[in-house]
């Protein structure tokens, strides 16, 4: 007679699920398809990589915010949408001229869920893309393009540290909304600039960034 699953191991299975809808989104996001067979062939990798190998559980805040969700969705649009525009005016126009950077890029955030939030939305967005992450000082690098000065990288720095923001109105948890609060009312203080987990300028393996 087979045992009978224990309460832990059900919990277990539950918490890998907001996982694997999130993988199945990434999956049909990167390959521009969210037709049905496509989303079940992504369910069908999505579950075998969760049972293959150890995934940390994903801790959930407790709250989702579905009106920010939709603006949220609006606004993601948009700046695809612009930000095709523009790589695609660079490539064409100015070529090798262009001038990238790995910016380095603070996070209020501890949480993976978010982190990995911010630089898939990051990543899905032409013109930017994440080469690393830092889990112990929550910072990402990213690559962007057409950085010119260290003025360039405040701008592509503050934008990303924005779509955290808006990620964390949504599905943050309440001391992380209670913190975003607390920085709105205080213009100036933001992560990167003394106040939060490390400045920003280093980049990957030590190296100095813009």
């Amino acid at each position: 007679m087979s045992a009978r699953t224990s309460p832990a191991t059900r919990s277990g299975r539950w918490q890998k699920l907001p996982l694997i809808i999130w993988l199945i989104f990434i999956w049909g996001a990167l390959w521009q398809d969210f037709s049905l067979g496509n989303l079940v062939f992504g369910a069908l990798i999505a579950v075998g990589v969760s049972a293959a190998f150890y995934l940390p559980p994903v801790e959930l805040s407790g709250r989702f915010n579905v009106p920010r969700a939709v603006v949220f969705a609006l606004w993601f649009l948009k700046e695809v949408t612009v930000a095709s525009v523009q790589v695609f005016y660079l490539a064409a126009v100015r070529g090798p001229r262009i001038r990238n950077a790995v910016i380095a890029v603070p996070l209020r955030t501890t949480s993976d869920l978010m982190m990995t939030a911010v630089g898939h939305v990051l990543s899905l967005i032409p013109g930017s893309l994440v080469v690393e992450v830092d889990r112990g000082t929550s910072t990402l690098y990213v690559h962007a393009l057409n950085v010119k000065n260290a003025e360039d990288s405040a701008k592509v720095r503050a934008g990303i540290q924005d779509i955290e923001a808006r990620l964390i109105r949504i599905m943050g948890t309440r001391d992380e909304l209670a913190a975003l609060r607390t920085e709105s009312s205080a213009p100036g203080v933001r992560p990167g600039n003394g106040t939060g987990p490390i400045n920003g300028t280093s980049g990957p393996n030590g190296k100095e960034a813009s």
